[in-house]
């Protein structure tokens, strides 16, 4: 939830945006997109719903059963409802002509609109070019205001204490899926309103970097990758830590070397200036020259705000550079196929003189007892 004046401002300076990318028009679906903008988004189903912006105003298209609340969320916007039985075609009409949407010749689309709600856009505005939103949106929301920080860091905070849950639930025999439910109680008794996952992976499982958890049970000899995030106040967290179960062989102890001294080397390279290409490769030689280059199998990281996932990507041929306000992951991994898998990670945010790191957990294996 944010206030009037917010949303003003972060309207401002989507137009400002627009005016840059040349966009006559942007449409948001009830995505983080218009979470972002107006502190507010509907369910999003199979009913259009649009927050439709032109450099000269803009205006809500919103189903009739959302409305109410709607309104209150968002008193000063003006809603154009339709019914179920009218149907949205004539809405999204008038709420083009109110906000001189209807000679639009090049507009933006949110990525994640239903391809429906795009063909109705584009039917309603037949001469139109459409591109992605995001040239417009991506970058408001890469620079992180100070409120933005806070709520980042209260977000972390709450999966910090996520993490020391999931470690006090390993032991043998404790199956994957228990320890990542006792994370997510821990989410949940810390406020958070949506606990988005909770991997954990046991043994051979941590080679495959997004794993579900399942009914496998913890044992001797394992290495644990818990990588876990939720929702709290509308800002998201993301963190992975290691645990082992028993005493950790020299092969696992090396392979997490090589990785938290990937983590350190992605760390002093970012800063402002620094592209992401630069970081991801600081993170990258560190594992090429220890010999598990083939085993780094993804980008270093991704930024994080209102989504768990979103920009900057911080990836090999991505040259755009970071600067103060940014947040993003610090994420290299070692998958080894059939043994094991490795994975630390850090959300930092970038700063005058380098960045700050969110979590207050320290990156040592955490070893549980073989009982």
């Amino acid at each position: 939830m944010i206030d009037e004046a917010t949303r003003s401002e972060r309207l401002d300076g989507l137009r400002e945006q627009m005016d840059e990318a040349r966009l006559d028009l942007v449409a948001l679906a009830p995505t983080d997109n218009l979470r972002y903008l107006l502190g507010f988004a509907p369910l999003y189903d199979e009913r259009a719903c649009m927050l439709l912006v032109t450099p000269q105003s803009e205006g809500v298209l919103m189903p009739s059963l959302n409305a109410e609340q709607a309104a209150a969320e968002v008193p000063e916007l003006e809603l154009v409802t339709w019914s179920d039985d009218a149907g949205p075609v004539d809405a999204l009409r008038t709420t083009l002509r109110q906000i001189g949407g209807t000679a639009a010749r090049r507009a933006g689309v949110d990525p994640e609109m239903r391809a429906e709600h795009l063909l109705l856009l584009q039917d309603a505005i037949s001469g139109a070019s459409f591109v992605n939103a995001s040239i417009a949106v991506r970058p408001l929301r890469e620079m992180k205001s100070e409120d933005e920080l806070r709520l980042l860091q209260n977000s972390s905070d709450a999966a910090d204490g996520a993490v020391r849950a999931a470690f006090s639930a390993c032991r043998p025999g404790v199956t994957e899926l228990e320890v990542s439910e006792a994370a997510a109680t821990a989410f949940r008794a810390a406020g958070c309103q949506e606990v988005m996952f909770t991997i954990v992976a046991s043994g051979p499982n941590g080679a495959y970097p997004h794993h579900h958890p399942g009914g496998r049970a913890l044992q001797e000899g394992d290495a644990i990758v818990t990588d876990i995030g939720a929702r709290l106040d509308g800002y998201s967290s993301d963190i992975t830590r290691m645990a082992f179960v028993g005493e950790p062989t020299e092969r696992y102890l090396e392979v997490h070397r090589t990785v938290e001294t990937a983590v350190e080397a992605a760390l002093a390279v970012s800063r402002p200036g620094a592209t992401c290409h630069d970081v991801d490769a600081a993170a990258r030689a560190a594992i090429e020259e220890a010999g598990f280059g083939e085993y780094f199998v993804h980008r270093t990281g991704h930024g994080l705000g209102i989504s768990a996932h979103e920009s900057p990507w911080i990836m090999r041929g991505e040259d755009v550079e970071l600067r103060v306000g940014m947040v993003h992951s610090i994420e290299p991994g070692i998958y080894l196929p059939g043994e094991f898998g490795v994975r630390l990670e850090e959300i930092v945010h970038v700063t005058e003189d380098g960045c700050e790191r969110f979590s207050g957990l320290s990156r040592e294996l955490h070893v549980v007892e073989a009982q």
